[in-house]
Order: structure tokens, then sequence, then C-alpha cells
């Protein structure tokens, strides 16, 4: 695994971090959508430990509740990119690379390259955890503090799609607009997902929040690529 070399196939939106971040896309292009490489979700929040940070990267949306025996592409590497001081280029990244009933991650770590494509980092220094289903909690906690999650889980994006439609369409069709409570389209489907819970101190540095708040941040996106 050590040369092997990914190509880009979907992203999640930028995120800046150390508060509840949520980006949602159920919506892909074409080429990527109903895909193994298809992102759903990333979140990026503080972790129980006020120290640490948590990231959830979820992929395959809408797996049918029977479908405990879908699993990850081989093929495919989730990677969790960091940018600590603001230029958008990632400083720091975290991969996942499913092999198996296991799921194994490197990082974070400095990346050998940026943008479309990368390198699995140092294949010595990984981490496994084994794959859940539906009805397993396999978790794992490495000696520098990082925990780590690979599996099955329902849906957590709550959204109203069909009204969504109607609404769009405009007041004729939709003349209340939205439903309230609105009716969730993603109810009982399932995700697959990685997430990760990391010391800040492993993550790099932070900057000032361009909005001038004072508050420091750093920029946070996924990025699904495949084996090339």
């Amino acid at each position: 695994m050590k040369n092997l070399r990914s190509k880009l196939i979907g992203t999640g939106a930028v995120l800046t971090g150390l508060i509840l971040l949520v980006a949602a896309d159920h919506l892909e292009a074409p080429a990527v959508s109903g895909t193994t490489a298809d992102i759903t979700d990333i979140y990026a929040f503080e972790g129980a430990n006020p120290d640490n940070t948590v990231f959830v990267v979820s992929v395959q949306s809408s797996l049918a509740p029977a479908g405990n025996n879908v699993s990850f592409d081989e093929d495919v590497m989730i990677e969790i990119n960091i940018d600590n001081d603001g230029d958008l280029v990632e400083d720091r990244v975290i991969q996942a690379v499913p092999r198996g009933d296991n799921m194994y991650f490197f990082g974070p770590g400095t990346p050998t390259s940026t943008g479309l494509n990368s390198t699995v980092l140092d294949p010595d220094a990984r981490t496994s955890v084994e794959i859940s289903g539906m009805n397993d909690e396999f978790t794992m906690t490495d000696s520098s503090g990082i925990s780590y999650f690979a599996g099955l889980r329902d849906d957590p994006f709550f959204f109203d799609f069909n009204q969504f439609n109607q609404v769009i369409q405009g007041p004729t069709v939709a003349p209340n607009g939205f439903n309230n409570p609105g009716t969730n389209d993603f109810a009982n489907q399932n995700v697959l997902s990685v997430i990760i819970e990391v010391p800040n101190s492993l993550l790099g540095g932070t900057f000032d929040h361009p909005a001038g708040t004072g508050v420091p941040v750093f920029n946070v996106w996924a990025e699904a690529k495949r084996k090339q």
C-alpha cells in the first residue's frame, strides 16, 4: 500500500473546526452518485474531552436497513484534510483504508503530496479496528490517545426531501412552505462511517478566524479517493 495513489472522487464541504460543524451532500454529481466513493456527511466537533476533536465521515448514502452485508470499497481511501494556516492546502491528513474485515488508519501526518492525488502515509505507522456491523460497536484507542471506529450506522441526516422538491417549484405548488414538523425521508436508511477522535495537540496549529472574531480555527474537508 505504500505506493497507493488515489484520485479525488467526491468531497465534503470545508469547515472551520473546534465547534460543532456539519456538512451534508446526499445528492452528488452523476459520476459519483450511488458509488462507493459517494460522501454523504462530514462532522467535526469537540470531544467529551475538550482537548480532543472528533471527525466523522460517512459514505454510501441510503443503504437499506437490511443491507448489513454492505462493505467499504477496498479501492477507495477516505481522507480527512486539515489546513492549519488558512491557505486551503492540507497540512495534515488522516487516512482510512479498508482491508477485509478491518479499517486501517494512517496519521495524522504531513502529506507527501497535496491536491487531488495522495499517497498513503507510512504503512508501518498504522492502526486498525475491526469494521462494525449495525449491531456491533468495535472501537480501538492507541497509545497516542487517538480513538477509532468504522462501520454501518443509521444515517443521522434529517431532511424533508419530498417537501423540498415541492417548495422549489414555488408557492402555487407548496403555498405553506415546509411542514412543521417535517418528514425525515432519510429515516431507516444507513451509511458507512469512519469516526476518529484525535487530541488537538496532534492536529497542528490554528489560525485566527478570518472574520476577526479572535477564535482559533483550522479548516477541515474530506475526500474519497479511488486507487489508480
